[in-house]
């Protein structure tokens, strides 16, 4: 193979896609990374290890030598903002620090971020947002990662690049974050109960300008990242987006009729207390229509949903850096959402 890739965190929605798109591109070997092994078969040597303890991150990737390209994709949720920097971090540099130290020919190392980064999360913002734009006041342990990836670059043959992507909609199993599966779970238990489809956030949100980035498109940007380390995407940041933008009020439609319920007017409910009792609902959709045994605490994250349909403030971030650098792939994000609803109906995950 002319490229060894070290995925990390290789099972969530952007370590898996990014993972079978390598794969299937081929002149990759690939490597995953993750605490829990997999549960299903994946094209690549997979190694469970702890990167919180260094010890352990060291004698597991101890053999990985001729790594020329990782990809760090992974994420540990804390309650606050404050509580996430240290072992996100941590994470990173025990990943990259020993495999870099192994492998001489390293090329390029990928990290992947969010636009929480630019403060999307705390309320209103600049928009569209630029790579270039100042951080909100910290702490953001995106800015720690990239400014200690920076720095340890210093010196070295190897390049990185950093990619911003906004909500990541892909199929994954086992990673409740994923808005894809909170609005088709959602929409099976409104179904189920005999309920109309309804919008459960604020008005504010359902009438807000919102993106979004697909996961496929985001791994085709990090593989570009990844074959241009020397020259357009070096030492590089880019906000990676389907390009377009969307309200929710437009798509809501679409998804009713996809789900084939009926629409009635916004409602706003926390999601996290009205979902809180519907595992038993949920275990008998599963049965009445055969569905693979996921267990509903790993189906959706209701608090990750009330937070996208809480955001009443426009969502918005310029992808004309990446685009003028060369990478000009683009999504319709409703023709995203339906493909990605199909998918899961496909793999009878949820119900037709």
């Amino acid at each position: 193979m002319a490229n060894k890739a070290v995925i990390v965190g290789a099972l969530g929605v952007i370590g898996r896609n990014l993972m079978n798109h390598l794969a299937e591109t081929g002149g990759w070997e690939i490597v995953g990374l993750s605490r829990r092994s997999p549960d299903f078969e994946v094209p690549a040597e997979f190694i469970s290890v702890d990167l919180l303890d260094r010890a352990d991150a060291e004698s597991k990737l101890a053999h990985l030598t001729d790594v020329t390209h990782i990809f760090y994709t992974a994420f540990q949720a804390r309650p606050t903002w404050a509580e996430h920097g240290a072992p996100n971090l941590a994470m990173l540099v025990n990943s990259v620090e020993p495999i870099a130290a192994k492998s001489p020919n390293l090329k390029h190392v990928h990290l992947v971020q969010g636009n929480k980064i630019y403060g999307s999360h705390l309320g209103p913002f600049k928009t569209p947002a630029r790579e270039d734009d100042p951080p909100h006041m910290l702490p953001n342990f995106y800015w720690d990662q990239e400014n200690w990836l920076r720095d340890f670059q210093q010196g070295k043959t190897w390049t990185w690049s950093t990619s911003r992507p906004q909500t990541v909609c892909g199929f994954a199993l086992g990673n409740p974050m994923n808005i894809t599966t909170c609005i088709a779970v959602y929409a099976a238990i409104s179904k189920e109960l005999g309920m109309p489809f309804r919008f459960p956030g604020k008005r504010g949100a359902y009438e807000a300008v919102y993106q979004v980035t697909d996961s496929h498109l985001l791994a085709r940007s990090m593989e570009w990242c990844a074959n241009n380390a020397d020259g357009a995407a070096a030492n590089q940041v880019f906000n990676v987006t389907n390009t377009d933008f969307f309200r929710w009020k437009n798509v809501w439609p679409t998804f009713a009729k996809f789900f084939d319920l009926p629409m009635e007017d916004v409602q706003t409910i926390s999601l996290t207390e009205f979902m809180a009792d519907k595992e038993p609902v949920w275990n008998r959709i599963v049965e009445k229509h055969g569905l693979q045994k996921v267990p509903y605490a790993d189906i959706a994250a209701w608090p990750f949903a009330d937070y996208v349909f809480g955001t009443d403030w426009d969502v918005m971030t310029s992808t004309i850096k990446i685009r003028q650098a060369g990478f000009q792939d683009c999504i319709d994000s409703e023709e995203m959402f339906l493909r990605i609803f199909k998918e899961f109906q496909d793999r009878n995950v949820i119900p037709r």
